[in-house]
């Protein structure tokens, strides 16, 4: 080979190290400044040293067990090897290897114990736990032990046998190949004996010492045995506690004896008694480890499984229900039926109030009329959040904040993207109950610079959106002008509903009436608000640098917070220029020392790299506390090792149809199964400087106690959380939907029952989405049966297993000011009487005649009719279902959005339809047209007078109907109608008649 091609691999392979070398170095100095500049480097420290030290460990013992075996098995190779075939060609080996045998012997020690350092180090969750552990003061039934041992010691000690096997096999498996290659051990042999004494000991304690592990594995599996899957439930059954755990004790006495056999033959140095203490041990395993527990399963068990079984299913359930804390849980049975008369229920409907924005369709909405500019972005399903009017009445509030997804299309280069373009402005809501004339959401905040109610009563605030789940993966600031906002965006979104456009729905449109949607920008719209756009500066901006364009299309700023990594040297440059593999940021001559890097930039991403033992919710929401925009972000504590507790797949039970589970975290947990869970950690990530907050919202959980232990000072108490943060607390989504799962089945408490399955429940489908996911939880604020006021709650429905009536609906108080908070309700229904549940409630919508005779014009138009979110809620001893109807133009292209222009309404077997709630509700309950409160007083004496004078002709109900129908036309002859007058005078004619009777 040429000498060029000789040094050209060397040189290439060093080459790759180098650059290997080097991008290591970039990601784990950058990782550390970038936990120094969030205030958390204890935890990247923790983690690290406790990596090293399973490393070095794992490694090191690894190395003794494998190379004490090879050193040994080399040391005792026979002085003189018989002479025959197989040994003549061994020879051709050992010559190759001999020169270089110190050589291969490190390497391959030092590989299996690099391996498994690595291996160990990514145990490093276990090994805090078991360090650290903390009790939960409940003990299991079986053994009397306390959780703690099972969720947090038991685990570790299976992997600590799990390495100590694989270091004892791998030692057996070298020692046999040193033996056999040094003439030790001999597949060919004239005299019979196949393995010289020295290597007979040697392999014997090898086995003497797997065959010990194997009996401290049979003692640890008898604990094991509180997450068998074998019996009817999860958890130990009669089959594991009456035969599996007397095999395993059996099994344990059995192996120590064997390998005191095995131990034994360094005396012996005979191959019979390893021989028979290895087949007594097989033996015995299959005899009374396999055998004997599927005798008593299949001739004891189950013939008798519901009697025998009933002990260790009430087990399951207890701690089940424990597990997922539901075991406090409030159960009604609700008739769900009313006594009350038509009428009554027209007065118990007055002033009912539903959230009935969805946020899944209003995203459309705000897309539209909030965006501002193209690259502007609000996600697909916003948020649902609280907040108080000018009276202080706290409203259900459709949330959200305008992130910035990048530059413009033919603008998207590296200086725009991460430079120019780094921030999104502002928050934007809207009431949850209210909309204006067109059927377009009633905003409480709006435009750029930011305005309107909720910024009146909350505040001047920080606009500017730095950290978000929407943009560049990292952006420089300090650097070049940051594109801030148009200048022109007022004159954008002039045309804003606000609460002064708000629509009483009372004297809103009939039904028949409905409006068919025309194009967004041709809509008539209300008059612009007069009130005048913030000064410069007002927006809650002070401190920040803040510049016009000359041309007076847009504003620039300059960032001024702590967020980020400062770029103070070249040196930082180069590692982000790594980590990246961008040579711009060494280039731009913009990037000086003062300029700062922003990245990981999600504040799910930001909660998970502080807090890697916590996996978090998919929901996280923005909420306006103490001047400054915040990401509140709920996280939880996870275990897959509670006893007896059903396990279940976390990203399955969160999926439904506003989530597909892909945002889920749970790396911590294999399988992504869990079966305990605590909402023990309530996160904050600010919007502006990127600072994360973690505060002990569950600061009794051992798990989250353990966690605190192992990582002292990163978690904050959970009274330095202010008022205006507890205030936007709330039930997170994924809690309630695992709790949801849960709830289908162990609702039920007792075992026979339970053993039968016939009071099994399931999550209806969502059948508004079109598909066969779940119907999610809704937020909403309801009047839960019992009840003194309404509280903001998360809601639920369950149907029978294989049905689709309802059997229960269940709620979750989400006010955090409420003693309540936190407490499950659930309201289940009779088994005897059918309950339309939500897809048959969805039926009957489109089923009936006049809920078509209104959707049919409108779908007939072309029009896209979208159907919202069916809210389900108590009302009246009963309960009621909503589902708002947008109708969006068809063929309006980006430039339509959904307006909500109908209202369907269900209670019992009946439904109707309505332009807004009230004239819904009263079609429902057959209320007339004007309620008691609406009814004229002078009505009844106006009719006496003209029965009197015309003899008994017209009846009462038909005046009041006549003057009901005048009042409604004059108000709307003020506004010169044409329309309007026709009514009038329609409406006067038919009085004049009245009285003439």
């Amino acid at each position: 080979m040429p000498r060029r091609s000789r040094l050209l691999a060397p040189v290439a392979a060093t080459v790759v190290v180098i650059i290997a070398g080097l991008m290591l170095a970039a990601n784990f100095w950058t990782d550390y400044k970038w936990f120094s500049s969030v205030g958390y480097t204890s935890v990247f420290l923790t983690e690290l040293w406790t990596r090293v030290l399973l490393f070095a460990v794992a490694g090191l013992v690894m190395a003794v067990i494998v190379g004490a075996s090879v050193y040994f098995a080399y040391r005792s190779r026979p002085g003189i090897r018989p002479m025959s075939l197989e040994q003549q060609g061994l020879d051709r080996y050992r010559q190759s290897i001999d020169p270089h045998r110190k050589l291969f012997f490190w390497i391959a020690v030092g590989a299996l114990a690099l391996l498994a350092g690595v291996a160990a180090s990514g145990d490093w969750r276990a090994y805090l736990q078991f360090t650290n552990s903390t009790d939960f003061g409940v003990n299991d039934p079986e053994f009397g032990m306390d959780v703690a041992f099972f969720a947090f010691t038991y685990p570790f000690l299976r992997i600590l046998l799990g390495y100590l096997y694989a270091a004892v096999i791998l030692a057996f498996i070298a020692a046999v190949i040193v033996h056999y290659l040094y003439g030790g051990v001999r597949l060919q042999n004239d005299t019979g004996q196949r393995a010289t004494p020295a290597a007979r000991v040697h392999l014997s304690v090898l086995l003497g010492l797997f065959v010990l592990l194997r009996a401290g594995s049979y003692w640890l599996d008898r604990y094991g045995l509180v997450f068998s899957e074998r019996g009817y439930t999860f958890g130990a059954s009669y089959t594991d506690v009456n035969a599996v755990k007397t095999a395993l004790m059996i099994l344990t006495v059995i192996s120590v004896i064997c390998a005191v056999l095995f131990f034994a033959n360094i005396y012996f140095k005979n191959t019979m008694v390893p021989m028979a203490s290895l087949g007594l041990l097989v033996l015995s395993a299959v005899l009374v480890g396999v055998a004997y527990p599927e005798i008593v399963q299949r001739f004891q068990v189950n013939p008798n499984e519901q009697r025998l079984e009933s002990p260790y299913i009430e087990r399951n359930i207890e701690y089940t229900r424990d597990a997922y804390d539901i075991a406090d849980a409030e159960v009604e049975a609700y008739d769900a039926t009313t006594e009350l008369s038509a009428q009554d229920l027209v007065e118990e409907s007055q002033g009912t109030k539903v959230r009935l924005a969805d946020p899944s369709v209003v995203s459309q909405t705000f897309q539209q009329m909030q965006q501002v500019r193209g690259f502007y972005q609000f996600p697909d399903v916003l948020e649902v959040d609280r907040y108080p009017d000018a009276e202080g009445n706290l409203i259900d509030t459709i949330v959200a904040v305008r992130e910035l997804d990048g530059p413009p299309d033919d603008q998207d280069n590296w200086l725009n993207r991460h430079l120019i373009y780094t921030h999104g402005y502002g928050m934007v809501a809207a009431t949850g109950s209210d909309i204006d004339a067109e059927g377009r959401p009633v905003f409480t905040e709006y435009n750029i610079p930011p305005r309107g109610e909720l910024s009146e009563v909350t505040g001047e605030y920080q606009p500017r959106i730095y950290y978000g789940r929407e943009g560049a993966e990292y952006v420089i600031v300090q650097a070049e002008e940051e594109y801030d906002y148009p200048l022109d965006s007022e004159e954008d979104t002039a045309d804003v509903p606000t609460l002064d456009d708000a629509v009483d729905p009372e004297v809103s449109p009939a039904p028949d009436e409905a409006r068919a949607p025309g194009d967004a920008d041709a809509q008539e719209s209300p008059e612009p608000t007069n009130e005048d756009p913030p000064a410069e500066g007002g927006d809650g901006t002070e401190g920040t640098e803040e510049e016009a364009d000359p041309s007076g299309s847009q504003a620039y700023n300059r960032y001024d917070g702590s967020g980020g990594v400062q770029l103070s040297n070249f040196f930082d440059r180069i590692l982000y220029a790594i980590k990246y593999q961008e040579p711009n940021i060494l280039l731009n001559s913009a990037i000086t020392g003062d300029s700062r890097i922003l990245y990981e930039r999600d504040p799910l991403d930001r909660v998970e790299k502080v807090a890697p033992y916590l996996t978090v919710d998919s929901r996280p929401y923005p909420a306006v506390v103490d001047g400054k925009v915040v990401w509140i972000v709920d996280a939880y504590t996870t275990s897959d090792g509670y006893p007896y507790a059903n396990r279940i797949d976390f990203t399955q039970a969160v999926t439904d149809t506003f989530t597909d589970g892909s945002a889920q975290q749970v790396g911590a947990l294999p399988g992504n199964e869990v079966n305990y869970i605590r909402n023990s950690v309530k996160a904050t990530v600010d919007a502006y400087d990127g600072t994360v907050t973690l505060y002990a919202w569950d600061e009794e959980d051992p798990v989250l106690q353990t966690w605190m232990d192992s990582f002292p000072g990163t978690v904050t108490s959970r009274d330095e959380m202010s008022d205006e943060l507890i205030d936007h607390v709330r039930y997170p989504d994924d809690l309630f939907k695992v709790q949801r799962e849960i709830m289908r089945e162990y609702h039920v408490t007792d075992a026979a029952a339970y053993y039968g399955g016939q009071d099994f429940w399931a999550v209806p489908n969502d059948p508004t989405g079109g598909t066969e996911a779940p119907e999610p939880p809704y937020r909403q604020t309801i009047q839960y049966p019992g009840a003194e006021e309404a509280s903001f709650s998360l809601t639920s429905t369950f149907v029978p297993r294989g049905r689709e009536n309802l059997a229960a609906f269940m709620a979750v108080d989400s006010d955090p000011r409420s003693e309540d908070y936190g407490q499950l309700k659930l309201l289940e229904l009779p088994r005897s009487t059918v309950i339309f549940g939500p897809g048959q409630v969805q039926n009957a919508f489109d089923a009936d005649a006049d809920v078509r005779e209104v959707l049919l014009p409108l779908e007939q138009s072309n029009a896209e009719v979208t159907r919202g979110n069916l809210l389900t809620l108590p009302f009246a001893g009963g309960l009621l279902y909503v589902e708002p109807l947008y109708v969006q133009a068809g063929g309006g292209g980006s430039a339509s959005f959904p307006l909500l222009q109908q209202v369907m309404v269900g209670f019992g077997e009946e439904v109707a339809i309505g332009s807004n709630l009230p004239d819904a509700l009263s079609n429902l309950f057959e209320g007339a047209e004007g309620t008691p409160e609406e009814t004229p007083e002078e009505a009844p004496e106006e009719n006496e007078a003209g029965g009197g004078g015309g003899g008994g002709g017209g009846s009462d109900q038909e005046l009041t109907d006549a003057l009901n129908e005048a009042v409604e036309a004059w108000e709307e002859a003020q506004e010169s109608n044409e329309q309007a007058n026709d009514r009038l005078r329609e409406a006067l004619e038919a009085i004049e008649e009245q009285m003439n009777e």
